[in-house]
């Protein structure tokens, strides 16, 4: 799943780096397939890139266009043509086959390895592995583009992991310390308790609907120690009903039934949880770490209110489920296309992950559009890095940063498990339902339904 809106990767505002900033992103000439000249070895090649804000935006789209016109400067045989393509698994193949794919296109984590599997992404090894950063990128991070050899077939340009989101204001009205959040299970469900009945809002709420109801019971099947699949290339098995599962669904039946802290809507997806939350209407939820930025654009939560920690591990091979955006070529693209293509990422997705110049610039557009800067995320290279480019933007951070301070001193420690490797969205879509029936049932059978969406995913399994 992808944590953030629909047109993937950074915000609006993240776009506002403005040219202004010399070589703010990226110009590794030496790179990606060329000879040092600014790209001479490109010579009339023309690809299309994403991102593109609409019109409507015309700020954000002006300072993207300012962004292109700055890399065409440094390649100056390179033409981008972009667009405002949004990623569509709907339609994502008829457009590869129609032709109107962008050259290079960003997806979530969740596609990758089915996209890799398909051949429906290029294998940009050698580009990437010419990038002078190659050999940092976070091994975690970095397998979600590669297939079971280690080629690569994208690049990361950025991670969260999954977090419980807490309203601190409900917390102190039910006595609970805000400072101090739960930390395993039970507590999650005890402070749940206590906020509904001291305030009459629901304690803990559960996405339930359009895929988030799969991807949220999956998150807490990795925390306590399950996996919904097993294997990997051609021979994944289902395992949806798995001893973690079970035991996660039998929590959010006794949430809801016995303790009665879920409020009473059930049918929450990833849009009206955050409003809802941001309403002052859920006093915790599951979802992933760099919620608040929606929060802030587009639900205008009050920072004074919000809180973030990690999610309870329990076991000794639970984890946290990891998500993020691939960027990725098509496969059709030729040889310069490419290395062209791949100094597009290098140049307006990593620069501001690598290069101080372009970090601060894009925190000082945002800041200056009163956009989050400073949300924790999950490293793209390594914990040194992250903490290193953290203090490049040191003056700009304006997020409540001590509030998510649970969650950014303990999520490095916590096991990064990816998303599952096959059909992950029609497996979130199947457990939906589950997740639903037991909300809206108080006599579901937990062992019946998890028994028929294993037999249905493993059916989606074996049709390929």
């Amino acid at each position: 799943m992808s944590s953030t809106r629909t047109r993937l990767g950074t915000v609006t505002a993240a776009v506002l780096a403005l040219s202004t900033v010399a070589a703010c992103g990226s110009d590794n000439d030496d790179g990606a397939g060329s000879d040092g000249d600014g790209g001479s070895d490109d010579a009339g090649v023309t690809i299309g890139v994403t991102n593109l804000p609409p019109s409507t935006e015309k700020a954000a789209r002006k300072a993207f266009l300012a962004r292109v016109k700055e890399f065409e400067q440094a390649h100056p045989n390179i033409d981008v043509e972009p667009s405002e393509y949004e990623w569509d698994p709907a339609t994502f193949a008829a457009q590869l086959a129609g032709g109107t794919l962008p050259t290079a296109f960003q997806f979530p984590f969740t596609y990758g390895k089915e996209l890799i599997e398909r051949g429906q992404v290029a294998d940009l090894t050698a580009e990437v592995k010419s990038l002078p950063y190659a050999g940092d990128f976070n091994p975690s991070v970095l397998e979600v583009v590669q297939d079971e050899s280690g080629a690569i077939h994208g690049v990361p340009v950025e991670a969260y992991g999954m977090g419980l989101h807490y309203n601190r204001a409900l917390f102190e009205q039910a006595g609970l310390d805000p400072d101090k959040p739960p930390q395993t299970w039970d507590e999650i469900r005890r402070y749940a308790d206590t906020i509904a009945d001291a305030t009459g809002q629901a304690g803990y709420a559960q996405m339930s609907q359009n895929n988030t109801g799969g991807w949220i019971l999956t998150t807490q099947t990795y925390a306590m120690g399950g996996r919904v699949e097993e294997g990997s290339g051609d021979d994944v098995t289902a395992t949806l009903d798995n001893p973690a599962t079970r035991r996660a669904l039998e929590t959010l039946h006794a949430m809801r039934w016995e303790d009665d802290s879920m409020g009473d809507n059930f049918l929450y997806e990833w849009g009206t949880i955050n409003q809802a939350f941001a309403a002052g209407q859920v006093g915790m939820y599951i979802g992933g770490s760099d919620v608040y930025n929606s929060l802030v654009t587009e639900n205008n939560v009050d920072p004074e209110t919000y809180g973030l920690t990690t999610i309870p591990l329990d076991g000794p091979d639970s984890g946290v489920l990891g998500g993020g955006s691939i960027v990725a070529v098509r496969p059709d693209a030729s040889d310069a296309e490419r290395a062209a293509a791949v100094k597009w990422i290098d140049f307006y997705y990593m620069g501001k992950l690598t290069e101080q110049e372009a970090a601060v610039a894009d925190a000082m557009s945002k800041a200056e559009s009163d956009a989050p800067v400073g949300t924790p995320t999950l490293p793209i290279f390594d914990a040194d890095q992250l903490e290193q480019a953290e203090t490049w933007i040191a003056e700009y951070v304006n997020v409540p940063l001590e509030q998510m301070m649970p969650f950014k001193n303990g999520i490095l420690d916590q096991p990064l498990i990816p998303e599952p490797p096959v059909k992950a969205q029609e497996l979130y879509a199947e457990l939906d339902t589950v997740v639903q029936a037991v909300l809206n049932d108080e006599n579901a059978d937990i062992d019946a339904l998890l028994e028929t969406a294993n037999e249905n995913v493993s059916s989606l399994l074996a049709d390929g």
